[in-house]
């Protein structure tokens, strides 16, 4: 095994836990999430369909720029 590996999995953890914490403490600030215009929301009698897309590609955004920070700084 190569022990990069491990660093890389502690790495992600630790960035999974601090995620998870700031979910934790702030959920009531992040209310909004999910509930962005353009997210595709159908209800119908004894139905309900959501997708939130727009969520998604807002995400993805701020993902694409955590990455790309942390392979240009490290």
């Amino acid at each position: 095994m190569n022990p990069s590996l491990g660093k890389y999995l502690m790495g992600i953890g630790l960035l999974l836990l601090v995620v998870g914490a700031m979910i934790y403490f702030f959920s009531d600030k992040l209310h909004w999430l999910g509930r962005l215009p353009g997210d595709i929301r159908i209800k119908r009698d004894g139905f309900g369909f959501y997708f939130p897309l727009v969520t998604c590609i807002v995400l993805s955004l701020i993902l694409n720029l955590i990455i790309w920070l942390v392979r240009r700084f490290f």
